[in-house]
């Protein structure tokens, strides 16, 4: 068993980070690498991988946990009343006529890069059963947990240049697994804080000691070891599938493209300082990392924004200094990179927060009203895509449900609305629960 340290950010229902990340080789909510080819072996038994749906596509995921202010960022409300505006001012992004929150001045200078959706909204205000909405785009159902948008995209795509298809960093959230469709599509737990001096993968760097040579050796005499076990007990079918587990595995920690991806020590100084010098910062730059060496989709997870308390404070302090820092950087570096035409970018949380600040200086769960960042690949940038009334609390023009972001991802990742899979037991569940692509966004 290991555990990921960094940070033990609790929400409002009691719920640490800290305990969402203590995980095995086996975890509820994420696998180390072992798990996961074990799994992906095993899954061989329900027939070859179909065929990638849209190769070209990466995403990378930003999740705020917790629920961030939409007023407090993206949908600034400068005319209302002082309870309902806050303490913050707004200023003039890169595109004429849309202003956001004057602690994200980074972002502003790349507003051309991304797209504001004010006029999402979602019925369900709480933690756990918000995150299950929003990162799968069902609602919570006792009796089955739907596949997340990664899971459905490693599922779809497949490997490229034998990197995991969907990586998380940062900690494993709720409900970024593949639920019914079983953990052999949870996402590669990178795990560790990506801005530690000592930072590296378990499962990707050898033991300390252990060069090329002598995992050469060990290969050669586990495979002497295997053989004889596999003529005493496997089936010809199952050596096949560990066969092709082993090979993957050590194909991955001796990998030259998996190593590189994984060494944020070949990046410049200089560009690791402008990501910002901190596990967001750092983890923002992985992830570009991997989807330029082969990964589909990153998810990364940046906890602290169920702020009913000093919700000013809080922001100002860390959170959003590190969002604007780091987000930015990716959002110029992707650009740079000629990335991001095939890199959707998405930045979201389960929910808004109240409209009128409360007597603890902070704001609470607000479901009317949030907002969603999303650029990149296919999508249409540098425009606001729906209203939200004077307040912030519900959309007045172009509401967004769960379900057509649910769509839109899909659609931008060229995942068909109709591809359907079969539950445990044997009912077949689309993709996409009813919903519609924002057509503005194509």
């Amino acid at each position: 068993m290991f555990e990921l340290r960094m940070g033990a950010t609790r929400n409002c229902e009691g719920i640490s980070r800290r305990d969402l990340l203590r995980v095995g080789s086996l975890g509820l909510f994420g696998l180390t690498l072992p798990a996961l080819l074990s799994q992906q072996a095993r899954a061989a038994e329900t027939g070859p991988a179909r065929a990638p749906s849209s190769p070209d596509v990466n995403v990378i995921l930003i999740w705020l946990d917790g629920g961030p202010s939409h007023i407090d960022m993206f949908d600034p409300k400068p005319d209302a009343p002082a309870e309902i505006r806050g303490e913050f001012g707004v200023v003039e992004t890169s595109v004429k006529g849309i202003r956001i929150t004057d602690q994200l001045p980074l972002l502003a200078k790349q507003m051309e890069r991304y797209t504001i959706l004010r006029g999402a909204t979602t019925p369900d205000a709480g933690h756990g059963t918000g995150n299950h909405y929003l990162l799968t785009g069902y609602p919570v159902n006792p009796a089955v947990t739907y596949p997340c948008y990664g899971s459905v995209c490693a599922r779809e795509q497949g490997y490229r240049n034998g990197m995991p298809p969907y990586a998380i960093v940062g900690g494993i959230g709720q409900y970024t697994g593949g639920g019914y469709m079983g953990s052999v599509y949870n996402p590669f737990n990178v795990g560790g804080d990506p801005n530690s001096q000592t930072f590296s993968v378990k499962d990707v760097t050898p033991p300390g000691g252990v060069n090329g040579d002598r995992m050469a050796r060990r290969r050669d005499v586990l495979s002497a070891v295997d053989q004889y076990q596999r003529d005493a007990e496997l089936s010809q079918r199952g050596a096949r599938m560990m066969d092709q587990f082993y090979a993957r595995a050590f194909d991955l920690v001796t990998s030259p493209v998996a190593k590189k991806a994984f060494d944020l020590k070949q990046e410049d100084a200089k560009l690791r300082d402008r990501y910002g010098r901190n596990s967001f910062g750092q983890g923002c730059l992985l992830a570009r990392r991997l989807v330029e060496a082969g990964t589909r989709f990153v998810h990364i997870q940046k906890g602290g924004w169920d702020t009913h308390q000093n919700n000013f404070t809080s922001l100002k302090g860390a959170r959003l200094p590190e969002l604007d820092q780091g987000y930015a950087a990716l959002l110029q570096d992707l650009h740079d990179r000629s990335l991001l035409a095939s890199t959707v970018v998405i930045c979201m949380g389960e929910f808004g927060r109240t409209p009128k600040v409360n007597s603890s200086a902070g704001r609470d769960h607000w479901a009317g009203s949030m907002f969603i960042t999303i650029g990149g690949g296919p999508i249409k940038t540098g425009v606001v895509v729906g209203e939200s009334d004077r307040n912030g609390e519900n959309p007045v023009s172009r509401p967004v449900k769960v379900e057509d972001f649910a769509a839109t991802v899909y659609k931008a990742l060229g995942i068909s609305p109709d591809t359907t899979y079969l539950s445990p037991d044997a009912r077949p569940i689309r993709v996409v629960d009813g919903g519609a692509p924002v057509d503005e966004l194509f």
